[in-house]
């Protein structure tokens, strides 16, 4: 093996290693030149140092999910922050953690609105997710992952730390329509490309304020999606998934 494919390996297992002592779920490393054009009020200069993206997830609980029906409730809300918090600390540890070997990072918060017209954040953590290989766009315009569904909740690190690089997966919801049944603004469709932006943001809009959540959240087809059953249930991240 090649001393700089080696040395990538090594890193990468180092990292992966930390981060599911943490309780992290699901670990993966992605190649973000292609589209580190669509990152938001990320100065180039930055940017154009970093060449990875590290993609975490954590699984949240099947307990607290069961408890919703047609609306986000309470203890979905005070469940969907701590996760973001969660994240957002390990995302600040790994950071930590490859300033240590000498390198730079930089943790992108979990949860944070830089565009609100369009709902978007300084990256799209799925799209840091998909290349990473810890899952696929589904339908309901969530990450799907293969063991988990859309049960969890991501956070990226940017590093200009030499790292292998995971592939997006080669799959997709299939025949699986759970999330189209149970939307209760009717807003996914049957392809991904379809889903309706602004009917699932309206109807969150509307949990907020008649049912007094404090934050545009749902979670209908999130506790839906169940991933593939028919999955290997190794011990977590995007390498298990991989069967590497």
């Amino acid at each position: 093996m090649p001393l700089v494919v080696e040395e990538k390996e090594v890193n990468y297992h180092k990292l992966k290693e930390w981060v599911l002592a943490q309780g992290i779920a699901l670990f993966g490393v992605a190649e973000i030149r292609p589209f580190r054009k669509d990152f938001l009020e990320l100065s180039k200069k930055l940017t154009e140092a970093f060449e990875s993206g590290v993609s975490m997830a954590v699984r949240l609980s099947d307990a607290v999910l069961e408890e919703i029906e047609d609306r986000p409730t309470q203890l979905y809300f005070h469940h969907y922050r701590q996760a973001n918090v969660f994240l957002d600390r390990v995302a600040f540890g790994l950071a930590h953690l490859i300033q240590k070997m000498g390198y730079h990072a930089l943790p992108i918060p979990a949860s944070q609105i830089i565009d609100w017209e369009n709902q978007k954040g300084h990256l799209s953590h799925k799209k840091v997710a998909q290349e990473a290989g810890l899952g696929w766009m589904g339908r309901n315009n969530l990450l799907v992952n293969p063991i988990h569904g859309a049960c969890v909740r991501l956070v990226t690190v940017l590093t200009d730390l030499s790292l292998s690089h995971d592939t997006p997966l080669e799959e997709g919801c299939g025949e699986c329509r759970r999330c189209i049944v149970v939307c209760p603004a009717g807003a996914i469709k049957e392809r991904q490309q379809d889903f309706e932006h602004l009917k699932c943001f309206e109807q969150l809009c509307l949990f907020k304020k008649r049912d007094h959540i404090g934050q545009y959240i749902c979670g209908v087809c999130v506790k839906a999606c169940k991933g593939k059953e028919t999955v290997n249930r190794g011990q977590g991240g995007g390498k298990v998934v991989h069967g590497r």
